[in-house]
């Protein structure tokens, strides 16, 4: 629900920040009077539970219930200065365990399954991303390259663009931006559109630039990045989740193959590493 507040319809939205600062009474009330308390109504109520994937009222307080007797271990907070290095350690360790379950909760199993069936049948795969997202783009690079598939990862905007240039219909491109909104990664999304290539999106929840040029759309939590942190913590986090799903979900689908694969590449680098091979190639 804090992933999807900003992007609800005005009735919605009343009644979503109703519920995230009076939590513990909002789980007590009727459907009619939690309208009543946030001036909307018993109709508006349903809509918002709809909105946000849940069957009605009942299934939404069990969530919200349930999230409640979830009391996290350790609050995220800013950089403090000369922080002890155990708090650090647990704090970070609380945010990544949270960022990542947070990922899954708001995971939509149809647009993962039309991800991977694109990533399936693709011709070949490109991945682009700019600053920490380049990051995950890189490693999704170097995870599906180990499985014989022809992918790309750029960092650099008229590269990709380049590449781009030449992809068509049976092409995966995959713009990965964790606010949506870069402009590069939206504008390389649409110049695949225009080429008739398939897109995947990987952002943070909601309707973006990026999005909006993406055929299957895949989210991230954002709720608690903090705004002063070293580089792109939760993103990062999130967005490398991510990336590892689509790779096992594929390795999975083309198991018999994945095997030979990985078998090949693992002896690929036992051989460079290989100390007998090393010190014949020094003589």
């Amino acid at each position: 629900m804090n992933e999807m507040v900003d992007s609800l319809p005005p009735s919605e939205r009343r009644i979503a920040e109703y519920i995230l600062q009076n939590p513990d009474e909002a789980i007590l009330l009727t459907a009619i009077a939690l309208g009543e308390k946030s001036n909307t109504s018993s109709a508006a109520v349903i809509r918002l539970c709809k909105s946000i994937g849940f069957s009605g009222f009942q299934e939404l307080k069990l969530r919200v219930t349930g999230d409640l007797q979830e009391k996290a271990a350790v609050d995220y907070r800013d950089i403090k200065p000369k922080e002890p290095h155990k708090d650090i350690s647990e704090k970070i360790t609380a945010h990544t365990i949270q960022t990542i379950k947070e990922t899954m909760n708001i995971m939509d199993t149809s647009q993962l399954n039309s991800a991977v069936n694109m990533l399936i049948n693709a011709d070949s795969i490109l991945f682009v991303g700019f600053g920490a997202s380049n990051i995950a783009a890189m490693d999704a690079e170097q995870k599906f390259i180990r499985i014989d598939k022809k992918v790309q990862s750029f960092s650099d905007v008229h590269m990709a663009a380049t590449a781009i240039a030449n992809k068509g219909p049976n092409d995966v491109i995959v713009g990965i931006s964790f606010s949506g909104n870069t402009q590069e990664v939206a504008k390389l999304m649409e110049l695949a559109k225009q080429n008739n290539s398939k897109t995947i999106s990987i952002t943070k929840y909601g309707k973006s630039l990026v999005t909006s040029h993406a055929d299957t759309m895949l989210y991230t939590s954002s709720a608690n990045e903090a705004t002063i942190r070293s580089g792109a913590t939760s993103s990062r986090i999130a967005q490398l989740h991510i990336i590892d799903i689509l790779f096992m979900c594929v390795a999975s689908e083309e198991y018999d193959d994945t095997i030979k694969r990985l078998d090949a590449t693992r002896e690929a680098i036992t051989f460079i590493r290989d100390d007998k091979y090393q010190t014949k190639k020094g003589r």
